[in-house]
C-alpha cells in the first residue's frame, strides 16, 4: 500500500533545498543550522520528522560512519565513498572506488556490498 505524499511545508522545502545543494553528507545539527537561516523558528524535532519522511520517500539516504552521528545526503548520487576530517569531523563525498576488492576477500567468499571511509585532514584543516 502506497503512503500519501508528504505535506508541502516551508520547513520541508528548506531542508530539501539544503540537502540538494550540499556537496557533502550533513548531520541533523548541520541541517538544522543551515535550514534555520531560511525558516524562522525551525526546531530539531521538525528536522528529525522531515528527515524520516524524506528517508521514507527515498529522497535521501543515511550515511553511517561507526561512532559518529548519522548524516544524510540526497539519494541517487551513484556509488561513492566518504572522507572524514579528523579535526573538524565533517564528512565529504569522494568519487570512485577501490580497484579489485575481490583480491582482498578470502577464497570462495562473495562480496555483497561495501562502504569505505577514509580519514585524515580536509583541505581547510590541513592549512
Amino acid at each position: 500500500m502506497k503512503t500519501q505524499p508528504a505535506r508541502k511545508t516551508k520547513q520541508r522545502d528548506a531542508l530539501r533545498e539544503v540537502l540538494e545543494r550540499s556537496e557533502r553528507p550533513l548531520s541533523v545539527n548541520e541541517l538544522l543550522e543551515a535550514a534555520a537561516k531560511r525558516v524562522d523558528g525551525l526546531g530539531v524535532a521538525t528536522v528529525y520528522r522531515t528527515v524520516g519522511a524524506l528517508l521514507g520517500d527515498g529522497a535521501i539516504e543515511a550515511v553511517e560512519i561507526p561512532g559518529e552521528p548519522v548524516r544524510y545526503e540526497r539519494a541517487n548520487k551513484g556509488h561513492h565513498h566518504h572522507f572524514q576530517c579528523e579535526k573538524c569531523a565533517r564528512v565529504f563525498d569522494i568519487a570512485g572506488c577501490l580497484e579489485n576488492l575481490r583480491t582482498l576477500v578470502p577464497p570462495k567468499f562473495r562480496i555483497r556490498t561495501h562502504d569505505v571511509t577514509l580519514y585524515g585532514l580536509c583541505a581547510a584543516c590541513a592549512r
